[in-house]
């Protein structure tokens, strides 16, 4: 008669099947919070953008509305009679953004914050604080970044007139660098045409010495 062999089960496969095991494979929410636990050579989440973060708290006063045939913005109050400190510049912060709704809510918003009446007397105060925050947009890498901050530049140009003049030389090397590239030689002539519509002769004199090649819309 033969007598069977019971093979004692292995240390491995006794952990393995045990309840501590199954709470180690099943990741805990705490686990998220302890940066012990998190793979350094896994995709970590991105950290929301500045812009990205204000608009998601309600920071920004007005909100996308999908049409069927176009977006618009709907504001919470009427934007005449918002302070343009900081919410101009924070939408020119904005411009930098890639990824919807942020692009076009920062593009129009800023657009129509300077068609409220009293627009000039707002924004030349900020004129330091804001041509730094639109060159990021000028020498960023994204061709359609760069293009909102182009516009947003004209917009500018129209309301504040001469006193952009001060500091253009700011923008320009960007612009004359951007000048390279075919597919953009055409608009920023266009917008260095507004500016010296909107900014007079002392803004040809600036335009000229930052870009020899420019050619005057008096010629």
């Amino acid at each position: 008669m033969k007598h069977r062999t019971t093979v004692p089960p292995s240390k491995s496969s006794s952990l393995t099947s045990s309840p501590e095991a199954a709470r180690r494979a099943r990741p805990r929410p705490s686990d998220k919070l302890n940066p012990k636990t998190i793979n350094p050579f896994g995709e970590q989440p991105r950290a929301p953008t500045a812009f990205a973060a204000i608009y998601s708290q309600g920071g920004i006063p007005c909100r996308l509305v999908h049409g069927s045939v176009k977006h618009r913005l709907q504001w919470e109050c009427p934007p005449e009679i918002l302070p343009f400190d900081p919410l101009l510049i924070t939408l020119a912060e904005g411009l930098r953004e890639t990824k919807h709704p942020y692009t076009f809510v920062s593009k129009e918003g800023f657009r129509e914050l300077l068609l409220v009446k009293g627009a000039p007397e707002k924004a030349i105060p900020l004129l330091p604080r804001l041509i730094p925050v639109l060159k990021a947009a000028l020498v960023h890498s994204d061709d359609e970044v760069f293009e909102r901050g182009l516009s947003a530049l004209v917009q500018l140009s129209v309301v504040v007139g001469p006193s952009l003049n001060g500091h253009l030389k700011l923008l320009l090397t960007s612009l004359s660098k951007r000048l390279m590239d075919k597919k953009f030689k055409e608009p920023i002539t266009s917008a260095l045409q507004k500016l010296e519509q909107h900014g007079g002769s002392a803004s040809l004199i600036i335009i000229k010495s930052k870009i020899p090649t420019y050619c005057s819309i008096c010629c």
